[in-house]
């Protein structure tokens, strides 16, 4: 995090092209080129999508959007691209949890950027955007690891403390763990108009809050053979935590069909006590003109379970060009400038975490004097300390769109979590015998 940018001159890149290599400055010129990109969507992203502009203007090209999707709609697209051989695009919106499905469909970015500006990013970022040794990816200020959000006025009114500790035996206070979290969404939830929580319910978002949750349990997703290990006493657990919430009615009933747009929406709502959420909402959900909670949300670490261990899935975003790209130089130029230090400032003043060393250093300097963005930085640098990524296996997003089916059959009352987990199960080993994997 001390590791500052050095040695660069603020307008030079070095693109190469094969064995040749040319400077231009910063972001170059390429009157005439236009730049076809698939973008992932929501609010949190349109700010640093209004930077496009600026590209444009400073180089001549233009950018031309054909799809903003969320990433789960997108990731399916581009699967089908890659099926009907219409990868005619060149710069595409990417993720960590999704990159290792397809490498062989981008360019290696280290052949385009100079060296020095890699450098400048925080090297696990880099790390986690390398596949097979090429760089496939250029994160973006959206290092993502969950932390928990909540409505501070519901645990400093006295009347809910006093109930609270005659009905469970301990003071009320921003959750610990997960054990809290059920008691207090329980206690606080007054359906159809108010509820303790929510949870993504489909697609691989709720497949990583069971996974993350199976980990704080003390189980194994895929175990040290690389098999399928969810079935366990700890799956059954993590799964129980989804599955007594919907019951008992402590989230929305649509729940099972939420993704992230929906939580983000719903906690600035002002109908949602608790919110296990990303950092990229800590700015929408303190500010007045789109939030009913603004100036009453505090911020905690995400819980530990049973095991003592705090939940923490995480990954990264970022940009990618894809090998077919026919202006590789010009989609480079597009993904630097929209991972470059303006741009990180930019999406990190709104609080997701960036990615680049001088950044961390600014937004920690910045939140001088704030005590909310002092509140957020300390928060999601406590669960960043215990963060971890999905699988290490391509088939991660396969198996995903296998499990959360299973998962939602339980959490609806029709399997039983022990049925559920044991065909989620047999099908993500069939998922990895089929890859080979196994």
């Amino acid at each position: 995090m001390n590791k500052l940018l050095a040695g660069v001159s603020a307008g030079v890149l070095v693109l190469v092209a094969g064995e040749a290599a040319v400077a231009q400055d910063m972001p170059g010129k390429f009157d005439g080129v236009t730049i076809d990109a698939k973008l992932i969507g929501g609010q949190q992203y349109e700010n640093l999508y209004s930077r496009i502009a600026e590209w444009e203007e400073a180089t001549g090209a233009k950018v031309n959007v054909i799809s903003k999707k969320n990433h789960f709609d997108l990731d399916k697209e581009i699967k089908s691209d890659i099926a009907v051989g219409a990868l005619n695009w060149c710069v595409g919106s990417n993720h960590s949890s999704f990159a290792p499905q397809y490498p062989g469909i981008y360019t290696d970015l280290s052949q385009l950027l100079p060296q020095e500006e890699i450098d400048a990013f925080v090297d696990a970022n880099i790390d986690a955007s390398t596949l097979d040794g090429k760089l496939v990816m250029l994160p973006r200020a959206q290092f993502d690891v969950s932390a928990m959000y909540y409505q501070k006025s519901l645990f400093e009114d006295e009347d809910n403390k006093a109930k609270f500790k005659e009905k469970y035996g301990y003071d009320l206070a921003p959750p610990e763990t997960w054990e809290q979290v059920t008691d207090q969404a329980e206690f606080f939830a007054n359906p159809p108009d108010f509820y303790g929580t929510q949870y993504a319910g489909k697609e691989e978002a709720i497949n990583g809050r069971f996974y993350e949750m199976l980990l704080a349990e003390g189980g194994e997703y895929l175990d040290g053979d690389g098999r399928p290990a969810i079935n366990s006493k700890a799956g059954v657990r993590a799964l129980n935590w989804f599955v007594e919430l919907y019951e008992n009615k402590a989230v929305p009933a649509g729940t099972t069909n939420y993704l992230w747009d929906d939580l983000g929406q719903g906690f600035a709502s002002g109908t949602v006590a608790l919110n296990l959420d990303w950092p990229g909402w800590a700015g929408f959900f303190n500010d007045p003109d789109a939030s009913k909670v603004a100036g009453n949300v505090g911020v905690v670490a995400p819980p530990k379970g049973s095991s003592g261990a705090r939940t923490g899935w995480s990954g990264h975003h970022g940009f990618s060009v894809t090998e077919s790209c026919p202006d590789k130089e010009a989609a480079a130029s597009l993904v630097w400038f929209l991972t470059n230090e303006d741009s990180q400032k930019l999406e990190a003043g709104a609080g997701p975490l960036p990615t680049r060393d001088a950044v961390w250093e600014w937004v920690i300097a910045e939140a001088q004097g704030d005590d909310y963005r002092t509140e957020v930085l300390q928060a999601f640098q406590e669960a960043a300390k215990g963060a971890y990524p999905v699988p290490q296996t391509p088939e991660w997003i396969a198996i995903s769109n296998a499990v959360y089916p299973e998962l939602q059959a339980a959490i609806l009352g029709d399997k039983t979590p022990q049925q559920a987990l044991d065909d989620a199960n047999q099908s993500a080993t069939e998922i990895l015998e089929d890859a080979g994997e196994l």
